[in-house]
Protein backbone atom coordinates (compact mmCIF):
# COMPACT_ATOMS: atom_id res chain seq x y z
CA UNK A 1 0.00 0.00 0.00
CA UNK A 2 1.40 3.49 -0.75
CA UNK A 3 1.83 5.77 1.54
CA UNK A 4 -0.16 8.89 1.58
CA UNK A 5 1.91 11.92 0.56
CA UNK A 6 1.02 15.05 2.71
CA UNK A 7 0.46 18.69 1.30
CA UNK A 8 1.98 21.37 2.10
CA UNK A 9 -0.62 22.64 4.28
CA UNK A 10 -0.75 19.55 6.54
CA UNK A 11 2.82 19.91 7.01
CA UNK A 12 2.11 23.81 7.92
CA UNK A 13 -0.57 22.80 10.38
CA UNK A 14 2.32 20.09 12.09
CA UNK A 15 5.04 22.29 12.52
CA UNK A 16 2.72 25.05 14.04
CA UNK A 17 1.85 22.21 16.42
CA UNK A 18 5.97 21.73 16.83
CA UNK A 19 6.50 25.42 17.26
CA UNK A 20 3.63 25.37 20.12
CA UNK A 21 4.98 22.94 21.88
CA UNK A 22 8.53 23.98 21.87
CA UNK A 23 7.67 27.65 23.51
CA UNK A 24 5.78 25.47 26.51
CA UNK A 25 7.44 26.49 29.95
CA UNK A 26 7.43 23.11 31.06
CA UNK A 27 9.30 21.50 27.84
CA UNK A 28 12.00 19.64 28.68
CA UNK A 29 15.44 19.29 27.13
CA UNK A 30 14.66 16.36 25.61
CA UNK A 31 11.56 16.68 24.17
CA UNK A 32 12.71 19.97 22.82
CA UNK A 33 15.53 18.52 21.09
CA UNK A 34 12.99 16.06 19.50
CA UNK A 35 10.78 18.25 18.70
CA UNK A 36 13.62 20.62 17.06
CA UNK A 37 14.29 17.78 14.54
CA UNK A 38 10.85 16.56 14.28
CA UNK A 39 10.51 20.63 12.86
CA UNK A 40 13.49 20.64 10.86
CA UNK A 41 12.28 17.52 9.15
CA UNK A 42 9.21 19.17 8.34
CA UNK A 43 11.31 22.36 7.17
CA UNK A 44 13.05 19.95 4.76
CA UNK A 45 9.61 18.64 3.14
CA UNK A 46 8.21 21.29 2.87
CA UNK A 47 10.83 23.28 0.93
CA UNK A 48 11.11 19.83 -1.38
CA UNK A 49 7.47 20.38 -2.04
CA UNK A 50 7.63 24.10 -2.63
CA UNK A 51 10.56 23.51 -5.03
CA UNK A 52 8.32 20.35 -7.09
CA UNK A 53 5.34 22.87 -7.53
CA UNK A 54 7.69 26.05 -8.37
CA UNK A 55 9.09 23.38 -11.28
CA UNK A 56 5.34 23.08 -12.10
CA UNK A 57 3.89 26.50 -12.76
CA UNK A 58 3.73 27.53 -16.15
CA UNK A 59 4.44 31.50 -16.63
CA UNK A 60 2.22 32.94 -19.83
CA UNK A 61 4.73 35.17 -21.23
CA UNK A 62 3.52 38.61 -23.33
CA UNK A 63 3.25 36.79 -26.66
CA UNK A 64 0.89 34.19 -24.95
CA UNK A 65 3.35 31.49 -24.94
CA UNK A 66 3.16 29.43 -21.97
CA UNK A 67 7.06 28.33 -20.59
CA UNK A 68 8.52 26.70 -16.77
CA UNK A 69 8.88 29.18 -14.30
CA UNK A 70 12.68 29.49 -13.63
Amino acid sequence: MEEKKENLEEMFEQLEAVIGEMEKEDVSLEKSFDLYSRGMTLLKKCSSAIDEVEKKVLVLDEDGETHEFQ
